[in-house]
């Protein structure tokens, strides 16, 4: 209902500028079609390679998330993410799953995607229109094949990026601190606003542990929390003048 409303104001009143239509924010609500964009773009060059984790959606109606898990051929362990991403903190509680076993502790409507060792450190991409900003958090450690032949069942968490304190002030090792390349950072920011019809979200990023140049996306949030983002004031003071100068443009006797 909110969607056609929107959509009936927006065609009354062209003259007023709508920054992200709903039903584009819609598309980053369900985690099966929020990372098709990336995984369609198969991001690549001399900078780098972006991709996504391998990922399977198991629903409600499935009997077994072994039997499901067992055909994908997913690798453990498997991070377990609910259906929708409704920003409320229940849908951004997340659980690592580390034995087939533990598989049927987990509730369905919801996502697995392979765990990616990287080091411990995400990479939070801020998008303000064309404007990009990243800050480095802490996240989950790597997991060794020891490890993982030791460990069972399934360890629950909060959402990572917000639960985890920053990295930016830490003393790491330096290939694993290293930030994505800016280049590939714009190109694949730029491609998601023209794919997605968005212009404020941010992207959380890893780096495959043991490269430089294999990155994956594991989420897109729209509007994120801007105030954990560096120069946010001034970014975005930037950025709505910039859409109240092509409004100017465009309803020259409409602006006050």
């Amino acid at each position: 209902m909110c969607i056609w409303l929107m959509q009936d104001f927006r065609q009354d009143h062209p003259e007023v500028t709508i920054l992200d239509p709903p039903e584009s924010i819609e598309h980053l609500r369900n985690r099966e079609s929020m990372l098709q964009d990336v995984d369609d773009m198969k991001l690549s060059d001399s900078c780098g390679v972006v991709g996504v984790p391998r990922q399977l959606v198991v629903t409600a109606d499935d009997s077994s998330v072994f039997d499901v898990v067992t055909k994908a051929g997913l690798n453990l362990p498997l991070v377990a993410k609910p259906l929708v991403a409704d920003g409320s903190q229940k849908f951004h509680e997340l659980s690592l799953a580390y034995d087939q076993n533990s598989l049927c502790e987990l509730e369905p409507p919801l996502v697995l995607q392979e765990f990616v060792n990287h080091g411990g450190i995400l990479f939070k991409v801020y998008v303000v229109g064309e404007a990009i900003k990243v800050v480095r958090r802490y996240s989950l450690p790597n997991v060794t094949k020891s490890e993982l032949s030791k460990i069972s069942g399934v360890f629950r968490f909060p959402r990572v990026s917000c639960a985890a304190a920053s990295a930016e002030d830490a003393d790491l090792d330096p290939e694993v601190a290293e930030l994505p390349p800016q280049p590939l950072l714009e190109r694949l920011a730029k491609e998601l606003r023209r794919r997605l019809g968005l212009q404020l979200f941010n992207l959380d990023i890893i780096r495959e542990y043991g490269t430089r140049d294999r990155f994956y996306v594991i989420d897109i949030n729209y509007f994120p929390g801007y105030g954990k983002m560096p120069d946010y004031e001034l970014i975005f003071t930037d950025f709505l003048l910039s859409f109240r100068r092509i409004k100017h443009n465009k309803f020259p006797h409409n602006i006050n």
